[in-house]
């Protein structure tokens, strides 16, 4: 049987109803305290009608761990209640929706976040400045927040959980050499640098249980000599597999470096080489934006599901056109 982008999939115990999923995009709309608005609302009602999965915005775990001025939190439960209203007009169109849980590490917000953390004191640029290194104290800390963050989005009504391990954010500054130069057990080789990770997942799950989704985006290389491969993120992933039910394989981010040359599917090598590897469902992201080509990828079993972002900005009956039959 030829699989195509119009084909159900399971990510756990969630039935998709197809292939095409909403990538996360910033909306930059949120309140001063990190609260949605009316404009989240409309905005991922209006792209939710035909869509497989949605998967939310980045969503800050912690006041010092936002992304941006004017990004979305859930560390309140007045988020909790604002953050309800989207998954509920989300499920008007009996689409899932899943929230991106994220801190942004030595790249959070100087605007908004007063004391920079990261797992070493590098800094990512200027801009940002350098962090302070994380005591044991402070990584367990964050560990409770992802626990809190876990349980308010099952309260707000969210279908599932991505964790953001991307981008060089929090997770992805422990997971890559080059930002972690930690000699206890959180830094040295892949196995110490995974243990965040781990930890974040494990404290993930003593929430929401072992049926509820539970996915992760990576950065699955630095674009950088000695810096993270795609082969070393499967080592570290493989013995965490239990505990997710996908993997969101992006780029780059970590360091001021971006690709020499972006192209329709530039990502999807990376992607072909974790699901090798890994026997959940793969997501591949990065301008695969016609039919043709989601499913020339999912017939050849490069990947299992496509994301997609920014046409959705531009056009949002966009997956209403790619699923034509």
């Amino acid at each position: 049987m030829t699989l195509t982008l119009n084909d159900p999939i399971f990510l756990g115990s969630l039935k998709l109803r197809n292939r095409l999923i909403m990538a996360p995009l910033q909306q930059y709309k949120g309140t001063p305290e990190a609260l949605p608005t009316g404009h989240h609302i409309k905005h991922y009602k209006r792209r939710a009608g035909h869509v497989g999965l949605v998967i939310l915005e980045s969503t800050a775990i912690s006041s010092s761990g936002r992304l941006w001025k004017n990004d979305i939190g859930i560390f309140t439960e007045p988020h909790v209640e604002q953050l309800r209203k989207i998954t509920e007009a989300i499920h008007e169109h009996h689409t899932p929706v899943f929230i991106q849980l994220s801190h942004g590490g030595r790249k959070s917000s100087p605007e908004v976040t007063h004391s920079l953390v990261a797992p070493s004191a590098i800094a990512f640029d200027e801009h940002y400045g350098t962090p302070e290194s994380l005591s044991l104290a402070g990584i367990k800390n964050i560990i409770e927040e992802y626990r809190l963050a876990a349980r308010r989005s099952i309260e707000a009504g969210f279908d599932g959980i991505e964790v953001h391990a991307a981008h060089g954010f929090l997770i992805h500054q422990f997971s890559s050499p080059l930002s972690n130069l930690r000699t206890d057990c959180y830094g040295g080789d892949s196995e110490n640098r995974s243990r965040f990770l781990k930890e974040v997942l494990t404290t993930i799950r003593s929430e929401v249980g072992h049926d509820y989704p539970v996915m992760i985006r990576i950065s699955a290389t630095d674009y950088c000599q000695g810096g993270l491969t795609a082969e070393e993120w499967a080592k570290m992933l493989k013995p965490l597999e239990s505990m997710l039910d996908a993997i969101h394989v992006s780029t780059g981010g970590l360091l001021p470096i971006k690709p020499s040359e972006v192209y329709a599917a530039y990502q999807l090598p990376y992607a072909a080489v974790i699901k090798q590897h890994l026997n959940i469902p793969i997501i591949a992201v990065g301008k695969i934006h016609t039919r043709s080509l989601a499913n020339r990828i999912i017939e050849d079993q490069l990947a299992d599901c496509i994301a997609i972002g920014s046409p959705f900005l531009e056009n949002p009956d966009f997956a209403e056109g790619l699923l034509v039959n």
